[in-house]
């Protein structure tokens, strides 16, 4: 899937301005920000609390819209685009339904969409996150990164387009979000779906992406676009090497504040 310039997400000088009473022209959240994603790249949107990095993600959903500059998936409005299921997201909340097993929650867009539950596609999924044996539970008998597995399962069971995360393992603790990096990698190689993530975290970043695009703070503008080199797959073994702490010391660096006065 891509667009007529071969992008599958291309954002064009977008900007976003939230009203805000008292304020008469509002509260510039996203300043001439451009972006274009490949078919089958996997990028990451780092940057400060309140730069607008999720506010990007709903509008390439099409959850939000652009006050001005234009967002198009596959060449398409992005409302197209999710008229068709052809958007997965998971969040930070997975807002799985607590009265339904891991089984139906999994097949529950096929039931928003109106199309026939596919068991074998569920089966397969559920045996992709690794929950085989696990498909009569309830979210409550789950850890919390067994509920974001079932969450990322749900998010690609329509086999999406195009696939938005945003922070989705960020409520885990360090060693289980370390564990669900390793396994969404693992689950993007089998799948390549196209994918956008919205992460405050430079080591998953630097683990999961093909590139990172490093936002400024209020407004959100777009301080650098940064490809990374680690080969796949990546073992964790990639976290103590010399090069990848060199790139996680210059992100960090770049996301100060006073990098961008």
């Amino acid at each position: 899937m891509a667009g007529s310039g071969g992008a599958a997400i291309a954002l064009h000088d977008v900007t976003r301005r939230f009203p805000l009473k008292g304020v008469p022209d509002g509260v510039l959240a996203l300043d001439r920000v451009t972006l274009d994603v490949r078919p089958g790249e996997f990028v990451a949107l780092l940057g400060p609390s309140g730069c607008g990095k999720s506010t990007l993600l709903r509008m390439t959903a099409g959850l939000d819209a652009p006050s001005t500059g234009t967002v198009r998936v596959g060449g398409n409005e992005p409302a197209a685009v999710a008229g068709r299921q052809g958007f997965g997201v998971a969040f930070q909340d997975h807002a799985l339904l607590p009265w339904l097993t891991v089984r139906d929650n999994i097949a529950l867009p096929f039931r928003v969409a109106g199309k026939p539950v596919n068991a074998a596609r569920i089966a397969a999924l559920i045996a992709l996150v690794k929950l085989t044996g696990f498909e009569g539970a309830f979210p409550r008998n789950l850890s919390g990164g067994m509920r974001q597995r079932v969450n990322i399962a749900r998010a690609l069971v329509l086999e999406p387009e195009v696939l938005l995360l945003d922070e989705p393992f960020g409520a885990l603790d360090a060693v289980t979000r370390r564990h669900m990096n390793l396994e969404l990698q693992r689950i993007w190689t089998e799948t390549r779906t196209t994918t956008l993530l919205v992460t405050h975290a430079v080591e998953e970043a630097l683990f999961l992406a093909d590139r990172i695009v490093v936002m400024t703070g209020r407004p959100g503008r777009v301080a650098q676009d940064l490809a990374v080199p680690f080969a796949r797959p990546r073992p964790v073994e990639v976290m103590r090497e010399e090069e990848f702490h060199r790139m996680q010391d210059s992100l960090v660096l770049a996301l100060e504040p006073e990098a961008h006065d």
